[in-house]
Protein backbone atom coordinates (compact mmCIF):
# COMPACT_ATOMS: atom_id res chain seq x y z
CA UNK A 1 0.00 0.00 0.00
CA UNK A 2 1.52 3.30 -1.18
CA UNK A 3 0.71 6.68 -0.40
CA UNK A 4 1.08 9.57 -2.71
CA UNK A 5 2.24 13.17 -0.89
CA UNK A 6 1.23 15.82 -2.83
CA UNK A 7 3.72 19.14 -2.79
CA UNK A 8 1.63 22.41 -3.19
CA UNK A 9 3.09 23.76 -6.15
CA UNK A 10 2.00 27.47 -5.65
CA UNK A 11 5.17 27.24 -2.27
CA UNK A 12 8.17 28.92 -3.12
CA UNK A 13 11.26 28.90 -0.65
CA UNK A 14 11.78 32.32 1.36
CA UNK A 15 14.79 34.09 -0.80
CA UNK A 16 17.38 34.92 1.65
CA UNK A 17 17.64 38.65 2.84
CA UNK A 18 20.57 40.10 0.63
CA UNK A 19 22.05 41.32 3.97
CA UNK A 20 25.47 42.04 2.45
CA UNK A 21 23.14 44.94 -0.02
CA UNK A 22 22.21 46.33 3.52
CA UNK A 23 25.58 46.12 5.22
CA UNK A 24 27.19 48.10 2.40
CA UNK A 25 24.50 50.67 2.35
CA UNK A 26 24.16 51.38 5.69
CA UNK A 27 27.90 51.60 5.47
CA UNK A 28 28.11 53.77 2.84
CA UNK A 29 25.34 56.48 4.55
CA UNK A 30 27.52 56.38 7.78
CA UNK A 31 30.27 57.16 5.63
CA UNK A 32 28.88 60.14 3.73
CA UNK A 33 26.89 61.44 6.85
CA UNK A 34 30.52 61.22 7.86
CA UNK A 35 32.01 62.65 4.72
CA UNK A 36 29.57 66.10 4.75
CA UNK A 37 29.93 66.22 8.27
CA UNK A 38 33.51 66.98 8.06
CA UNK A 39 32.99 68.94 5.00
CA UNK A 40 30.96 71.47 6.78
CA UNK A 41 33.15 71.80 9.66
CA UNK A 42 36.62 71.50 7.94
CA UNK A 43 38.09 74.25 5.94
CA UNK A 44 41.15 72.12 5.53
CA UNK A 45 39.03 69.20 4.14
CA UNK A 46 37.24 71.14 1.97
CA UNK A 47 40.71 73.36 0.40
CA UNK A 48 42.24 70.31 -0.02
CA UNK A 49 39.17 68.45 -1.92
CA UNK A 50 38.70 71.51 -4.15
CA UNK A 51 42.74 72.06 -4.92
CA UNK A 52 42.82 68.12 -6.00
CA UNK A 53 39.69 68.67 -8.50
CA UNK A 54 40.93 71.53 -9.89
CA UNK A 55 44.59 69.81 -10.05
CA UNK A 56 42.68 66.59 -11.64
CA UNK A 57 40.57 68.71 -13.82
CA UNK A 58 43.16 70.65 -14.76
CA UNK A 59 45.60 67.82 -15.77
CA UNK A 60 43.26 66.01 -17.45
CA UNK A 61 42.66 68.87 -20.16
CA UNK A 62 46.62 69.47 -20.40
CA UNK A 63 47.14 65.95 -20.89
CA UNK A 64 43.99 65.42 -23.15
CA UNK A 65 45.96 68.36 -25.15
CA UNK A 66 49.43 67.46 -25.21
CA UNK A 67 48.80 63.55 -25.81
CA UNK A 68 46.61 64.73 -28.73
CA UNK A 69 49.21 67.27 -30.36
CA UNK A 70 52.09 65.00 -29.86
CA UNK A 71 50.19 62.02 -30.85
CA UNK A 72 49.35 63.97 -34.57
CA UNK A 73 52.56 65.29 -34.42
CA UNK A 74 54.40 61.65 -34.24
CA UNK A 75 52.49 60.48 -36.73
CA UNK A 76 52.22 62.63 -38.53
CA UNK A 77 55.97 62.97 -38.79
CA UNK A 78 56.20 59.01 -39.39
CA UNK A 79 53.47 58.65 -41.62
CA UNK A 80 55.28 61.12 -43.81
CA UNK A 81 58.18 59.42 -44.05
CA UNK A 82 56.68 56.26 -44.34
CA UNK A 83 54.78 57.34 -47.28
CA UNK A 84 57.97 58.70 -49.43
CA UNK A 85 59.75 55.78 -48.81
CA UNK A 86 57.08 53.24 -49.59
CA UNK A 87 55.63 55.04 -52.99
CA UNK A 88 59.46 55.05 -54.01
CA UNK A 89 60.14 51.41 -53.43
CA UNK A 90 56.36 50.23 -55.28
CA UNK A 91 56.96 52.39 -57.81
CA UNK A 92 60.91 51.42 -58.51
CA UNK A 93 58.95 47.22 -58.24
CA UNK A 94 56.25 48.51 -60.23
CA UNK A 95 58.51 49.21 -63.39
CA UNK A 96 61.22 46.33 -62.33
CA UNK A 97 57.91 43.89 -62.66
CA UNK A 98 56.95 45.85 -66.28
CA UNK A 99 60.22 46.04 -67.86
CA UNK A 100 60.90 42.15 -66.98
CA UNK A 101 61.48 40.13 -69.87
CA UNK A 102 60.95 36.09 -68.47
CA UNK A 103 59.42 34.24 -70.57
CA UNK A 104 59.01 30.71 -68.33
CA UNK A 105 57.97 30.04 -64.63
CA UNK A 106 60.97 29.44 -62.54
CA UNK A 107 62.81 32.35 -64.06
CA UNK A 108 59.56 34.76 -63.40
CA UNK A 109 59.84 33.12 -59.73
CA UNK A 110 62.96 34.14 -59.61
CA UNK A 111 62.58 37.51 -60.62
CA UNK A 112 59.86 38.41 -58.41
CA UNK A 113 61.29 36.66 -55.30
CA UNK A 114 64.94 38.63 -55.35
CA UNK A 115 63.32 41.88 -56.24
CA UNK A 116 61.09 41.50 -53.48
CA UNK A 117 63.42 39.95 -51.05
CA UNK A 118 65.97 42.91 -51.75
CA UNK A 119 63.11 45.21 -50.78
CA UNK A 120 62.99 43.98 -47.19
CA UNK A 121 66.87 43.51 -47.11
CA UNK A 122 67.73 46.71 -48.42
CA UNK A 123 69.28 49.27 -45.53
CA UNK A 124 65.98 51.47 -45.39
CA UNK A 125 65.16 53.67 -42.65
CA UNK A 126 62.44 51.59 -41.55
CA UNK A 127 61.53 48.04 -41.48
CA UNK A 128 58.95 46.42 -43.70
CA UNK A 129 56.91 43.67 -44.86
CA UNK A 130 55.79 42.41 -48.23
CA UNK A 131 52.63 40.56 -49.12
CA UNK A 132 51.89 39.67 -52.62
CA UNK A 133 48.77 38.66 -53.96
CA UNK A 134 47.16 37.55 -57.35
CA UNK A 135 44.02 39.18 -58.54
CA UNK A 136 43.12 36.91 -60.70
CA UNK A 137 42.37 33.14 -60.09
CA UNK A 138 44.19 31.44 -63.22
CA UNK A 139 46.07 28.11 -63.80
CA UNK A 140 48.71 29.95 -66.23
CA UNK A 141 49.91 32.10 -63.53
CA UNK A 142 53.51 31.59 -62.99
CA UNK A 143 53.22 33.35 -59.34
CA UNK A 144 51.64 32.23 -56.46
CA UNK A 145 50.91 34.57 -53.03
CA UNK A 146 54.27 35.37 -51.74
CA UNK A 147 55.03 37.26 -47.97
CA UNK A 148 57.44 37.83 -45.98
CA UNK A 149 57.40 38.56 -41.86
CA UNK A 150 54.36 36.62 -41.16
CA UNK A 151 52.33 39.18 -43.32
CA UNK A 152 48.96 37.19 -44.23
CA UNK A 153 45.90 38.50 -45.80
CA UNK A 154 43.83 38.92 -42.52
CA UNK A 155 46.55 42.35 -42.50
CA UNK A 156 44.62 44.04 -45.16
CA UNK A 157 41.02 45.28 -44.83
CA UNK A 158 38.64 45.23 -47.63
CA UNK A 159 38.72 48.78 -48.25
CA UNK A 160 42.71 48.89 -49.26
CA UNK A 161 41.96 45.61 -51.40
CA UNK A 162 39.15 46.57 -53.14
CA UNK A 163 41.01 49.99 -54.23
CA UNK A 164 44.25 48.00 -54.97
CA UNK A 165 42.06 45.78 -57.04
CA UNK A 166 40.23 48.40 -58.77
CA UNK A 167 42.53 51.57 -59.25
CA UNK A 168 46.42 52.04 -60.74
CA UNK A 169 47.51 53.93 -58.25
CA UNK A 170 49.22 53.65 -54.63
CA UNK A 171 46.86 53.36 -51.80
CA UNK A 172 47.11 53.21 -47.99
CA UNK A 173 45.52 52.21 -44.72
CA UNK A 174 45.86 52.23 -40.91
CA UNK A 175 46.15 48.56 -39.99
CA UNK A 176 46.11 46.84 -36.67
CA UNK A 177 49.45 43.96 -36.53
CA UNK A 178 48.97 41.10 -33.67
CA UNK A 179 51.67 41.40 -31.00
CA UNK A 180 51.74 38.60 -28.47
CA UNK A 181 48.03 38.55 -27.52
CA UNK A 182 47.57 42.38 -28.24
CA UNK A 183 47.68 44.37 -31.07
CA UNK A 184 50.15 47.23 -32.77
CA UNK A 185 49.38 49.96 -35.00
CA UNK A 186 51.20 49.51 -38.62
CA UNK A 187 50.72 51.38 -42.54
CA UNK A 188 50.02 49.52 -45.40
CA UNK A 189 50.47 50.64 -48.54
CA UNK A 190 49.78 48.48 -51.58
CA UNK A 191 48.97 48.90 -55.44
CA UNK A 192 48.73 46.98 -58.19
CA UNK A 193 50.98 45.14 -60.62
CA UNK A 194 51.63 43.25 -63.64
CA UNK A 195 53.75 39.87 -63.76
CA UNK A 196 54.71 37.62 -66.42
CA UNK A 197 52.58 36.38 -68.89
CA UNK A 198 50.07 39.25 -67.97
CA UNK A 199 48.68 38.44 -64.38
CA UNK A 200 47.73 40.68 -61.84
CA UNK A 201 48.88 40.85 -58.73
CA UNK A 202 48.16 43.25 -55.42
CA UNK A 203 51.95 44.40 -53.89
CA UNK A 204 51.72 45.31 -50.53
CA UNK A 205 54.22 46.79 -48.50
CA UNK A 206 53.51 46.94 -44.57
CA UNK A 207 55.23 48.77 -41.90
CA UNK A 208 55.30 48.44 -37.75
CA UNK A 209 54.49 51.30 -35.99
CA UNK A 210 54.77 49.90 -32.79
CA UNK A 211 58.42 51.97 -31.96
CA UNK A 212 55.87 55.27 -32.17
CA UNK A 213 53.33 53.50 -29.96
CA UNK A 214 56.00 53.30 -27.44
CA UNK A 215 57.56 57.02 -27.53
CA UNK A 216 53.46 57.80 -26.81
CA UNK A 217 52.94 55.34 -24.04
CA UNK A 218 56.51 56.66 -22.76
CA UNK A 219 55.14 60.40 -22.97
CA UNK A 220 51.28 59.42 -21.26
CA UNK A 221 53.61 57.56 -18.24
CA UNK A 222 55.32 60.73 -18.00
CA UNK A 223 52.43 62.10 -17.96
CA UNK A 224 50.90 60.26 -15.64
CA UNK A 225 53.76 60.86 -13.00
CA UNK A 226 53.77 64.49 -13.68
CA UNK A 227 50.11 64.90 -12.85
CA UNK A 228 50.48 62.43 -9.80
CA UNK A 229 53.15 64.91 -8.53
CA UNK A 230 51.26 67.93 -9.18
CA UNK A 231 47.92 66.43 -7.64
CA UNK A 232 50.16 66.03 -3.82
CA UNK A 233 52.15 68.86 -4.49
CA UNK A 234 48.81 71.34 -5.01
CA UNK A 235 46.65 69.34 -1.84
CA UNK A 236 49.99 69.74 0.24
CA UNK A 237 50.34 73.38 -0.75
CA UNK A 238 46.82 73.91 -0.06
CA UNK A 239 46.99 72.30 3.22
CA UNK A 240 49.78 74.20 4.19
CA UNK A 241 48.31 77.38 2.95
CA UNK A 242 44.95 76.60 4.97
CA UNK A 243 47.17 76.06 8.04
CA UNK A 244 48.64 78.79 8.09
CA UNK A 245 45.52 80.95 7.75
CA UNK A 246 43.15 78.18 9.63
CA UNK A 247 45.06 78.53 12.61
CA UNK A 248 44.96 82.12 13.71
CA UNK A 249 41.14 82.03 12.73
CA UNK A 250 40.78 78.49 15.25
CA UNK A 251 42.37 80.49 17.61
CA UNK A 252 40.13 83.84 17.53
CA UNK A 253 37.30 81.11 17.53
CA UNK A 254 38.63 79.67 20.69
CA UNK A 255 39.41 83.29 22.29
CA UNK A 256 35.99 84.41 21.88
CA UNK A 257 34.41 81.15 23.16
CA UNK A 258 36.64 82.20 26.48
CA UNK A 259 35.62 85.60 26.12
CA UNK A 260 31.78 84.70 25.88
CA UNK A 261 32.20 82.24 28.71
CA UNK A 262 33.32 85.09 30.76
CA UNK A 263 37.20 84.90 30.67
CA UNK A 264 37.74 88.18 29.47
CA UNK A 265 41.45 87.98 30.44
CA UNK A 266 42.56 85.76 27.55
CA UNK A 267 44.19 87.33 24.59
CA UNK A 268 45.51 86.10 21.20
CA UNK A 269 49.34 85.83 20.79
CA UNK A 270 50.40 88.19 18.46
CA UNK A 271 54.02 86.59 16.59
CA UNK A 272 53.57 87.83 12.95
CA UNK A 273 53.33 91.24 11.55
CA UNK A 274 50.91 90.60 8.24
CA UNK A 275 47.45 90.11 8.22
CA UNK A 276 47.35 88.04 10.44
CA UNK A 277 49.40 89.85 12.75
CA UNK A 278 46.86 92.71 12.27
CA UNK A 279 43.58 90.70 12.52
CA UNK A 280 45.35 89.67 16.03
CA UNK A 281 45.99 92.63 17.46
CA UNK A 282 42.57 94.17 16.47
CA UNK A 283 41.05 91.42 17.95
CA UNK A 284 42.74 92.02 21.22
CA UNK A 285 42.14 95.53 21.48
CA UNK A 286 38.31 94.43 20.99
CA UNK A 287 38.60 92.34 23.65
CA UNK A 288 39.86 94.85 25.84
CA UNK A 289 37.58 97.10 25.13
CA UNK A 290 34.51 94.97 25.37
CA UNK A 291 36.01 93.72 28.81
CA UNK A 292 36.33 97.65 29.73
CA UNK A 293 32.73 98.34 28.69
CA UNK A 294 31.79 94.49 30.28
CA UNK A 295 33.36 96.24 34.26
CA UNK A 296 31.61 99.26 33.66
CA UNK A 297 28.37 98.16 32.93
CA UNK A 298 28.83 95.13 35.70
CA UNK A 299 29.76 98.12 38.01
CA UNK A 300 26.31 99.97 37.26
CA UNK A 301 24.61 96.75 37.32
CA UNK A 302 25.83 96.91 40.89
CA UNK A 303 25.22 99.82 41.97
CA UNK A 304 21.85 100.24 40.42
CA UNK A 305 20.82 96.40 42.29
CA UNK A 306 22.32 97.61 45.65
CA UNK A 307 20.28 101.01 45.21
CA UNK A 308 16.73 99.41 44.65
CA UNK A 309 17.85 96.74 47.48
CA UNK A 310 18.36 99.41 49.28
CA UNK A 311 15.70 101.78 48.22
CA UNK A 312 13.30 98.85 48.91
CA UNK A 313 14.15 98.06 52.08
CA UNK A 314 14.10 101.51 53.23
CA UNK A 315 10.85 102.23 51.99
CA UNK A 316 8.93 99.13 54.03
CA UNK A 317 9.09 100.78 57.25
CA UNK A 318 7.28 103.87 56.21
CA UNK A 319 5.09 102.44 53.68
CA UNK A 320 3.87 99.89 56.51
CA UNK A 321 2.99 102.86 58.49
CA UNK A 322 1.24 104.45 55.81
CA UNK A 323 -0.56 101.55 55.26
CA UNK A 324 -1.74 101.04 58.50
CA UNK A 325 -2.74 104.40 58.67
CA UNK A 326 -4.93 103.89 55.76
CA UNK A 327 -6.40 100.56 56.21
CA UNK A 328 -7.60 102.76 59.34
CA UNK A 329 -9.14 105.28 57.29
CA UNK A 330 -10.39 102.52 54.84
CA UNK A 331 -12.11 100.71 57.58
CA UNK A 332 -14.56 104.26 58.67
CA UNK A 333 -14.93 105.64 55.41
CA UNK A 334 -18.83 104.91 55.97
CA UNK A 335 -18.41 107.82 58.44
CA UNK A 336 -16.51 110.04 56.00
CA UNK A 337 -18.15 112.43 53.72
CA UNK A 338 -18.46 111.56 50.20
CA UNK A 339 -15.33 113.81 49.00
CA UNK A 340 -13.12 112.42 51.86
CA UNK A 341 -14.93 108.57 51.36
CA UNK A 342 -13.27 109.21 47.70
CA UNK A 343 -9.96 109.91 48.98
CA UNK A 344 -9.82 107.38 51.11
CA UNK A 345 -10.95 104.52 48.82
CA UNK A 346 -8.12 105.76 46.10
CA UNK A 347 -5.30 106.14 48.78
CA UNK A 348 -5.68 102.45 50.13
CA UNK A 349 -6.00 101.42 46.60
CA UNK A 350 -2.65 103.57 45.52
CA UNK A 351 -0.94 102.21 48.65
CA UNK A 352 -1.97 98.44 48.01
CA UNK A 353 -0.62 98.74 44.76
CA UNK A 354 2.57 100.63 45.78
CA UNK A 355 2.98 97.51 48.19
CA UNK A 356 2.81 94.95 45.37
CA UNK A 357 5.18 97.33 43.26
CA UNK A 358 8.11 96.69 46.19
CA UNK A 359 7.53 93.42 47.11
CA UNK A 360 7.98 92.94 43.26
CA UNK A 361 11.05 94.87 43.47
CA UNK A 362 12.45 93.14 46.43
CA UNK A 363 12.01 89.80 44.78
CA UNK A 364 13.82 91.06 41.58
CA UNK A 365 16.55 92.11 43.84
CA UNK A 366 17.21 88.93 45.62
CA UNK A 367 17.25 87.29 42.03
CA UNK A 368 19.72 89.27 40.79
CA UNK A 369 22.09 88.64 44.29
CA UNK A 370 21.25 85.20 43.85
CA UNK A 371 19.62 84.40 47.07
CA UNK A 372 16.19 83.36 45.67
CA UNK A 373 15.82 79.83 47.16
CA UNK A 374 12.65 77.30 46.18
CA UNK A 375 10.64 74.83 49.02
CA UNK A 376 10.13 71.91 46.44
CA UNK A 377 6.95 69.98 47.65
CA UNK A 378 4.82 67.33 45.72
CA UNK A 379 2.15 69.13 44.30
CA UNK A 380 -1.20 68.28 42.13
CA UNK A 381 -0.60 71.22 39.58
CA UNK A 382 -4.62 70.91 38.25
CA UNK A 383 -5.29 71.52 41.91
CA UNK A 384 -2.96 74.66 42.04
CA UNK A 385 -4.36 76.06 38.83
CA UNK A 386 -8.12 75.52 40.73
CA UNK A 387 -6.79 78.01 42.96
CA UNK A 388 -5.55 80.65 40.87
CA UNK A 389 -8.72 80.51 38.79
CA UNK A 390 -11.03 80.78 41.76
CA UNK A 391 -8.84 83.58 43.23
CA UNK A 392 -9.05 85.17 39.16
CA UNK A 393 -12.59 84.86 39.10
CA UNK A 394 -13.92 88.31 40.29
CA UNK A 395 -11.95 90.12 37.65
CA UNK A 396 -13.41 87.86 35.04
CA UNK A 397 -16.47 88.11 36.12
CA UNK A 398 -15.85 92.27 36.03
CA UNK A 399 -14.66 91.88 32.67
CA UNK A 400 -17.46 89.47 31.26
CA UNK A 401 -14.66 86.93 30.82
CA UNK A 402 -15.49 83.21 30.92
CA UNK A 403 -12.50 81.61 32.73
CA UNK A 404 -12.06 77.80 32.04
CA UNK A 405 -9.80 74.80 33.00
CA UNK A 406 -9.13 71.79 30.37
CA UNK A 407 -7.29 69.15 31.96
CA UNK A 408 -5.97 66.55 29.09
CA UNK A 409 -5.30 63.88 31.22
CA UNK A 410 -5.33 62.45 34.69
CA UNK A 411 -2.01 63.21 36.39
CA UNK A 412 -0.61 66.14 36.77
CA UNK A 413 1.98 65.65 40.09
CA UNK A 414 5.21 68.04 39.79
CA UNK A 415 8.05 68.71 42.81
CA UNK A 416 7.45 72.39 42.68
CA UNK A 417 7.87 75.04 45.08
CA UNK A 418 3.59 76.04 45.14
CA UNK A 419 3.88 79.77 46.14
CA UNK A 420 5.99 80.45 43.03
CA UNK A 421 4.08 78.48 40.91
CA UNK A 422 0.84 80.30 41.83
CA UNK A 423 1.93 83.45 41.43
CA UNK A 424 3.70 82.55 37.56
CA UNK A 425 -0.19 81.14 36.76
CA UNK A 426 -1.99 84.14 38.83
CA UNK A 427 0.13 86.69 36.81
CA UNK A 428 -0.28 84.91 33.38
CA UNK A 429 -3.92 84.58 34.36
CA UNK A 430 -4.76 87.94 35.05
CA UNK A 431 -3.10 89.24 32.05
CA UNK A 432 -4.98 87.20 29.78
CA UNK A 433 -8.14 88.40 31.27
CA UNK A 434 -6.87 92.28 30.99
CA UNK A 435 -5.71 92.06 27.60
CA UNK A 436 -8.63 88.77 26.12
CA UNK A 437 -11.04 91.77 25.48
CA UNK A 438 -14.01 90.11 27.10
CA UNK A 439 -13.16 86.88 24.59
CA UNK A 440 -12.64 83.32 26.55
CA UNK A 441 -9.64 82.51 28.50
CA UNK A 442 -8.31 78.81 28.30
CA UNK A 443 -5.46 77.47 31.00
CA UNK A 444 -4.81 74.17 29.49
CA UNK A 445 -3.24 71.18 31.33
CA UNK A 446 -1.26 67.91 30.19
CA UNK A 447 1.54 65.75 31.36
CA UNK A 448 3.86 63.57 30.00
CA UNK A 449 6.56 60.83 32.00
CA UNK A 450 9.43 63.83 33.00
CA UNK A 451 7.62 66.88 32.56
CA UNK A 452 3.62 69.13 32.97
CA UNK A 453 2.74 72.00 31.01
CA UNK A 454 0.12 74.65 31.55
CA UNK A 455 -0.48 77.25 28.59
CA UNK A 456 -2.93 79.94 29.21
CA UNK A 457 -4.75 80.92 26.23
CA UNK A 458 -6.81 84.18 25.75
CA UNK A 459 -8.29 85.12 22.42
CA UNK A 460 -8.37 89.08 22.50
CA UNK A 461 -5.80 91.72 21.19
CA UNK A 462 -2.74 89.41 20.58
CA UNK A 463 0.90 90.16 20.48
CA UNK A 464 2.99 90.90 17.25
CA UNK A 465 6.87 89.85 16.33
CA UNK A 466 8.34 92.76 17.90
CA UNK A 467 6.38 92.16 21.14
CA UNK A 468 7.33 88.73 21.47
CA UNK A 469 10.59 89.90 21.86
CA UNK A 470 10.36 91.67 24.81
CA UNK A 471 7.27 90.64 26.40
CA UNK A 472 9.52 88.74 29.18
CA UNK A 473 11.78 91.85 29.78
CA UNK A 474 11.65 94.03 32.74
CA UNK A 475 9.46 97.41 32.73
CA UNK A 476 8.23 96.12 29.51
CA UNK A 477 4.71 96.93 28.44
CA UNK A 478 3.14 96.86 24.82
CA UNK A 479 1.61 100.43 25.55
CA UNK A 480 2.47 102.34 28.19
CA UNK A 481 -0.02 104.52 27.83
CA UNK A 482 -3.07 101.85 27.94
CA UNK A 483 -4.82 101.92 30.92
CA UNK A 484 -4.99 98.62 33.31
CA UNK A 485 -7.49 97.47 35.12
CA UNK A 486 -5.73 95.91 37.64
CA UNK A 487 -2.23 98.04 37.79
CA UNK A 488 1.20 96.69 37.44
CA UNK A 489 4.81 96.74 37.87
CA UNK A 490 6.06 95.41 34.06
CA UNK A 491 7.64 92.94 36.27
CA UNK A 492 4.96 89.86 36.55
CA UNK A 493 6.98 88.05 33.58
CA UNK A 494 10.32 88.72 34.32
CA UNK A 495 9.66 87.57 37.61
CA UNK A 496 7.87 84.79 36.40
CA UNK A 497 10.83 83.88 33.64
CA UNK A 498 12.89 84.04 36.85
CA UNK A 499 10.88 81.46 39.01
CA UNK A 500 10.77 78.78 36.45
CA UNK A 501 14.45 79.05 35.29
CA UNK A 502 14.36 78.22 39.30
CA UNK A 503 12.51 74.73 38.81
CA UNK A 504 14.88 73.87 35.59
CA UNK A 505 11.72 75.11 33.93
CA UNK A 506 11.02 76.73 30.92
CA UNK A 507 8.28 79.82 29.98
CA UNK A 508 7.60 80.69 26.13
CA UNK A 509 5.17 82.89 24.28
CA UNK A 510 2.93 83.10 21.35
CA UNK A 511 0.48 85.23 19.95
CA UNK A 512 -0.70 86.98 16.77
CA UNK A 513 -2.27 90.10 16.24
CA UNK A 514 -6.16 89.82 16.45
CA UNK A 515 -6.15 86.16 17.29
CA UNK A 516 -5.13 86.39 21.30
CA UNK A 517 -1.78 84.85 22.38
CA UNK A 518 -0.53 82.07 24.53
CA UNK A 519 2.38 81.49 27.52
CA UNK A 520 3.51 78.08 28.21
CA UNK A 521 4.77 77.03 31.43
CA UNK A 522 6.45 73.66 31.23
CA UNK A 523 8.08 71.97 34.85
CA UNK A 524 9.73 68.77 35.41
CA UNK A 525 7.99 65.98 37.22
CA UNK A 526 10.76 65.58 39.16
CA UNK A 527 12.87 68.35 41.07
CA UNK A 528 16.86 67.87 39.93
CA UNK A 529 16.01 66.95 36.29
CA UNK A 530 15.77 69.98 33.37
CA UNK A 531 12.87 70.27 30.79
CA UNK A 532 14.18 69.09 27.64
CA UNK A 533 13.07 67.80 23.89
CA UNK A 534 9.24 68.77 23.31
CA UNK A 535 6.59 69.84 25.51
CA UNK A 536 3.60 67.99 26.33
CA UNK A 537 1.60 71.19 24.63
CA UNK A 538 2.52 72.45 21.97
CA UNK A 539 2.25 76.41 20.88
CA UNK A 540 -0.67 77.45 20.28
CA UNK A 541 -2.67 74.30 21.65
CA UNK A 542 -5.17 72.57 20.03
CA UNK A 543 -8.02 71.61 22.17
CA UNK A 544 -11.68 71.32 22.16
CA UNK A 545 -13.57 73.32 24.59
CA UNK A 546 -16.58 71.53 24.34
CA UNK A 547 -15.84 67.80 24.70
CA UNK A 548 -17.34 66.49 28.17
CA UNK A 549 -16.72 63.13 29.20
CA UNK A 550 -16.85 61.07 32.59
CA UNK A 551 -15.93 62.50 36.32
CA UNK A 552 -13.01 61.21 36.46
CA UNK A 553 -11.69 61.20 32.86
CA UNK A 554 -13.14 65.16 32.65
CA UNK A 555 -10.78 66.97 30.40
CA UNK A 556 -12.93 70.65 29.95
CA UNK A 557 -13.70 72.53 33.17
CA UNK A 558 -16.22 74.56 31.96
CA UNK A 559 -18.00 76.30 34.57
CA UNK A 560 -22.17 76.68 33.36
CA UNK A 561 -22.62 79.42 36.21
CA UNK A 562 -19.63 82.35 35.84
CA UNK A 563 -21.09 84.92 37.92
CA UNK A 564 -19.70 84.32 41.13
CA UNK A 565 -16.80 82.73 42.75
CA UNK A 566 -18.63 80.23 44.81
CA UNK A 567 -20.18 79.08 41.62
CA UNK A 568 -16.89 78.47 40.04
CA UNK A 569 -15.62 76.79 43.34
CA UNK A 570 -18.98 74.63 43.43
CA UNK A 571 -18.67 73.49 39.54
CA UNK A 572 -15.03 72.34 39.75
CA UNK A 573 -15.53 70.59 43.02
CA UNK A 574 -18.74 68.97 41.37
CA UNK A 575 -16.20 67.50 38.24
CA UNK A 576 -13.32 65.53 41.02
CA UNK A 577 -10.85 68.16 39.61
CA UNK A 578 -10.70 70.45 42.47
CA UNK A 579 -9.66 69.76 46.13
CA UNK A 580 -9.40 72.36 48.28
CA UNK A 581 -5.91 72.57 50.04
CA UNK A 582 -6.67 72.30 54.24
CA UNK A 583 -4.68 75.41 54.33
CA UNK A 584 -6.79 77.58 52.21
CA UNK A 585 -9.97 75.94 53.78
Amino acid sequence: MSTDVVIPTNLTPEQPKSSWVKRVFSVFKRTRRRFVREWDSSMSLRTAVIAAAATIIGSLFLAFFLTQQITNGLFQSRFNQVQAEANHALQQTRQVFENAATADEDSTTSLVADTLRQLTTDETAFARDFLLVPLDEDDDLYVGSMSSGGATEQLITDDLAQQVSSGSGIYYQSISLPDAGSTQPGLAFGTQVVLPPGGYYALYFIYDLSDVQATIDYLMNVLLVAGVGLLVMNIGIALWVTRSVGKPIQQAAQTAEWLSSGDLSVRMDVKRTDEIGSLSESFNKMADNIQDQITQLADLSQIQQRFVSDVSHELRTPLTTVRMASEVLYESRNELDPVLRRSTELMHHQVERFQALLADLLEISRFDAGAAEVSLEKTDLLHLVADVALTAQPLADETDTQLSIIAKGDSFTAEVDSRRIERILRNLVNNAIEHGESQPVDVILEGDDTSVSIVVRDHGMGMTEAHLEHVFDRFWRADPARTRTTGGSGLGLAIAVEDTRLHNGSIDAWGKSSQGSAFRVTLPRISGTVVSGSAPLQLPPEYDRAKRVAPRDVDVVDPEDTTSQSAVFNRITEQHLYQPRDEQL
